[in-house]
């Protein structure tokens, strides 16, 4: 569905003058309508079953904050420091844990970055290489994945890349979300520094134990603008075996929460866009004035967290800012919270906790007050 942004009364591509011309706002009928076609389009191209779940995730970082970076996760989360590597484009440091691994890597060279254009915002033109850039996902058969999604129309940031122990591709950035894809194929599953340089870095991981208790990643949270929420999420749908599955409409908040899954036990995909497009600050709501500030991207990470009040307690005592207080309950069958933004990556964390046989996945009220802590960003 392509949506208009246009100042004039009359519609830019068949001139009509109202009631034509309208105040555009989202539902799901549309995209109800497509996903039939979609799951039709990928079973008849032969993409079915070929791509899995979320192998890792890659944030690059200004070269002077990618240790910082690498220190302040290992911090705030229970992933351990693996190693750190080089080759002619990148260094990067490998983090991992149960779950998605972590890339936390820099440019070595500055010009060039496809991904500049979606960084370069009133609040986050300071970091113009910075960002959450690619989710990577597991393919069983890259060559014939590529090979289908060319004819398809998808753009490629260059060849596949064939080392020893994985083969590995991405696109070019969405024109909808600033996030690239990656696919990999494993040779040697988990292994991304063999044959390549590797760097001497010690970075200690603090020496705390309800760091345990932050386990892996659960979903990850895209800010897209209203007028392409539509379009963001099909174009998901059409790189991977994902599938759209509901939204949690804030309507105080001008907000929709939207939720793609693979399956209940995997990591699930979130978008989260206005009910209706930007006007200004003050009329639009913290969703869309976040990306009317910070541009389209990854807002928050978030991770399952075992004995949630006593690890934000903790988190609280060594100094870490929230943006609101564990809201939730186990009678409602979850509690939830969202971190400051790091200054290193613009990056906030979400702990998150599901109690018992809960089987859902939000509760409207938390996204409420969670949507609406965002306003303080």
């Amino acid at each position: 569905m392509k949506v208009h942004e246009t100042p004039e009364e009359r519609c830019p591509v068949c001139s009509a003058d109202p009631p034509h011309v309208y105040q555009y706002e989202n539902s799901d009928e549309y995209l109800r309508k497509k996903i039939p076609h979609i799951l039709e389009q990928r079973k008849e191209a032969g993409l079915h079953g070929l791509v899995g779940g979320l192998e890792s995730v890659i944030i690059n970082t200004e070269p002077e904050t990618q240790k910082a970076t690498v220190a302040e996760v290992l911090q705030l989360t229970g992933l351990e420091f693996e190693g750190a590597f080089e080759d002619s484009e990148y260094t990067t440091a490998v983090l991992k844990r149960d779950g998605p691994d972590f890339l936390i890597r820099s440019r070595k060279k500055k010009k060039n970055n496809p991904f500049t254009e979606f960084n370069v915002f009133p609040k986050s033109t300071h970091l113009p290489n910075t960002r959450l850039e690619t989710f990577v996902f597991a393919t069983k058969d890259i060559e014939k994945y590529v090979s289908i999604q060319k004819l398809r129309g998808v753009h490629f940031l260059g060849d596949i890349i064939h080392t020893d122990t994985y083969s590995f591709v991405q696109t070019v950035p969405s024109l909808y979300t600033g996030n690239s894809l990656g696919f990999i194929e494993w040779k040697k599953k988990g292994d991304y520094i063999s044959g390549y340089t590797l760097l001497d870095w010690q970075i200690e991981k603090p020496d705390t134990d309800y760091l345990q208790n932050i386990r892996e990643l659960d979903h990850c949270a895209t800010r897209v603008k209203a007028q392409e929420r539509d379009a963001a999420i099909i174009e998901f749908m059409e790189l991977t075996n994902y599938t759209f599955d509901f939204a949690i409409y804030v309507k105080v908040f001008n907000s929709i929460t939207n939720v793609a899954r693979l399956s209940k036990s995997d990591y699930a995909m979130v978008f989260t866009s206005g009910i209706a497009p930007y006007i200004s600050d003050t009329e639009s709501g913290p969703t869309e004035r976040f990306i009317h500030n910070y541009g389209t991207r990854v807002h928050h990470m978030a991770f399952n967290t075992d004995n949630i009040e006593d690890t934000f307690a903790a988190l609280v005592e060594d100094g870490m800012g929230f943006l609101i207080e564990l809201v939730g309950s186990p009678d409602e069958g979850l509690k939830q919270t969202f971190t400051e933004a790091s200054a290193n990556t613009l990056l906030v964390n979400e702990y998150i906790h599901r109690y018992g046989d809960f089987d859902g996945f939000f509760t409207k009220s938390n996204v409420t007050l969670l949507t609406g802590a965002t306003a303080k960003q």
